[in-house]
């Protein structure tokens, strides 16, 4: 791990680790200080938000921090396969700390254990290192100031709109004066809330540890990883199923609002949400792991979505707990990442019509009539509900909308959208071949041919020899090449090469490929979209340009942070990480590009 100097360790980037139990998530810094966290949920008001107060960099406010007197170096990584982060600081006379943190996740009399609850354990590593532990809460995004009550060994936080509690074996004068302290043995931090500890504190932080790394370790085992790049692909399914939501099932997009996709840019969006657009890729490939256990989950979230759906009218997004009101407002107090505002709550995007949803919610249910493995299967009754999302994505295939990238200014008949229509009726006819059903199966497979003979006869632009964002337009947009993903065109069809040909000379900056050509309601994007790079690898792959796939798919790993996360944005000049994070799609993106490319375990054993 490189040299941080003090001059320049607070100041605030994305080389953050997240930790998590699908409960709650938290994001820590480089140096060890948890700058993000909101409990009790995942969008609720944060605990600690000093990522967002950062316009002078990361300070203790708003962070629950550990500092190392005369820090020089740091180290820092996950446990293999699990979601325990260490991160070791070392001062400049050798002496050192080392900080375990983790939320607690594990099985207990048969239900999973996953509280609101963050643990760090530290301890001394060599020499007296010297110390100053602080925990800072913020309430309502530090519009209040927390009511603390101290007591014999822990502190209460009451919020704006929660009380946490802070059970510690450290001394508690130190800890509320913010004292610098002589760190002599170990000690442990666990804080959720606000009820009594059933065993002493330090027995508990151990135990919680052992449990919890025995949990991620047997979860992770059983992925089904290609050969090749096991590391990453590990590293990606986990922080996926950190993303999940488990009490409902949801799949939050990313973990944070209103990190900027591109600095000073005004892109700033809240993504503490699911997208049943973002959740169908994430149960697509942890599926292609084996791991079907999330998808189970989402789709008991699902059928909830589909079956309050008035007139068959699906929004984009809904909250985490299938609300459906999602009103962005913005934080006017905070100043926003680097000083980057504004700081949004809440997202527009759950007022849009965006058509491609219905083609999600079957995309991500097919797998359950198929799979002979699932607790329980799909069945008749499912197939009603999806054939009523069929039938608005038949009717709607060639409507004008809000498309992919959810633009809050125009609507057209984007292809993306019409692709995904497509996708949902040929997947009901195979589904419908599946139970039997072969005059429901004829139909939909009537209707899709319709819808494909559309997309071709009016998303084909001769004059760039390429499949265009929207009926009848000109511009270039990646997410037409989605054609290939979702098995809309036969691989090295001769339309997708010439497509990926122009947008090549278009869209990409070497590996890099951005989302659109056209202006959008900010101007022209100024960072490359991630999951875009990764499409583009994908679609090398199909059209037999395997060597380049590798390569390319080789260079966006390479600008993973150093544990392996990526972000939504990447400013493909100097390689910084912009946009929420972690980003599901990104974090696909390396499930899907590994399990494509990589060489077949029997060339190996």
């Amino acid at each position: 791990m490189p040299s941080l100097l003090p001059a320049t360790h607070r100041g605030a980037n994305l080389d953050l680790v997240v930790i998590g139990n699908c409960t709650i998530s938290a994001l820590i810094s480089r140096t060890g200080s948890i700058v993000w966290c909101c409990m009790p949920r995942p969008d609720s008001t944060p605990v600690f938000d000093a990522l967002l107060n950062s316009k002078n960099g990361l300070t203790d406010e708003g962070a629950m921090s550990v500092e190392l007197e005369g820090l020089t170096r740091v180290e820092q990584a996950y446990d293999s396969g699990t979601a325990i982060v260490r991160t070791q600081l070392w001062n400049d006379r050798g002496e050192g700390i080392e900080l375990v943190d983790f939320a607690p996740r594990f099985i207990v009399r048969d239900r999973i254990f996953r509280p609101a609850q963050l643990v760090r354990r530290v301890r001394p590593l060599a020499g007296h290192p010297r110390v100053r532990i602080t925990v800072k809460p913020h309430s309502d995004w530090a519009n209040a100031q927390p009511v603390v009550t101290r007591v014999s060994h822990h502190v209460r936080y009451v919020l704006a709109h929660h009380t946490v509690r802070l059970n510690t074996s450290m001394p508690l004068t130190y800890l509320m004066d913010g004292s610098w302290f002589s760190l002599d043995k170990p000690i442990s931090l666990l804080l959720g809330s606000d009820e009594t500890l059933a065993g002493s504190i330090d027995e508990t932080a151990r135990e919680f540890e052992e449990q919890t790394t025995l949990h991620w370790r047997h979860w992770s085992r059983r992925l089904a990883v290609p050969l090749e790049w096991q590391d990453a692909v590990i590293r990606a399914a986990i922080t996926l199923k950190l993303c999940q939501y488990e009490e409902t099932g949801a799949i939050l997009a990313a973990m944070t609002t209103s990190l900027p996709e591109a600095p000073n840019s005004g892109r700033n969006w809240d993504y503490r949400y699911c997208w049943l657009r973002d959740a169908f890729f994430v149960v697509r490939a942890l599926n292609s792991l084996s791991e079907v256990g999330t998808m189970e989950a989402y789709l008991n979230w699902l059928y909830n979505i589909v079956g309050g759906a008035k007139d068959g009218h699906v929004q984009p997004l809904y909250g985490i707990g299938l609300e459906a009101n999602l009103t962005e407002s913005i934080v006017a107090q905070v100043e926003g990442y680097r000083g980057m505002g504004p700081v949004r709550v809440g997202n527009q995007a759950f007022e849009h019509f965006q058509h491609d949803v219905y083609g999600s919610i079957i995309l991500a249910a097919a797998q359950s009539f198929h799979d002979h493995r699932l607790f329980r299967r799909g069945d008749a009754a499912d197939f009603a509900a999806l054939e009523a999302m069929g039938e608005k994505a038949w009717l709607l295939h060639d409507k004008p909308d809000a498309g992919i990238w959810e633009l809050r200014t125009r609507a057209r008949v984007h292809t993306s959208s019409a692709l995904m229509c497509w996708a949902a009726c040929d997947r009901l006819a195979g589904i419908a071949r599946v139970l039997l059903l072969p005059d429901r199966a004829a139909l939909w497979q009537s209707r899709a041919q319709t819808v494909r003979t559309a997309i071709h006869s009016h998303a084909w632009n001769e004059k760039r020899n390429a499949y265009v964002e929207s009926f009848g337009g000109e511009d270039l947009d990646a997410s037409v090449l989605l054609m290939a993903e979702v098995g809309f065109l036969p691989r090295n069809d001769p339309r997708l090469i010439s497509t990926m040909d122009a947008m090549e000379r278009s869209l990409c900056d070497g590996p890099f490929m951005r989302r659109y050509e056209a202006k959008d309601d900010f101007g022209f994007p100024e960072t490359t979209f991630n999951v875009c790079s990764f499409w583009r690898v994908d679609a090398l792959e199909r059209i037999g340009r395997r060597e380049e796939a590798r390569e390319a798919f080789n260079a966006l790993l390479s600008h993973r942070n150093h544990v392996g996360l990526l972000s939504e944005d990447l400013n493909p000049t100097t390689g910084e990480l912009w946009g929420n994070f972690p980003q599901t799609y990104s974090m696909v993106g390396i499930i899907n590009g590994a399990v494509r490319l990589s060489n077949h375990w029997d060339s190996a054993i």
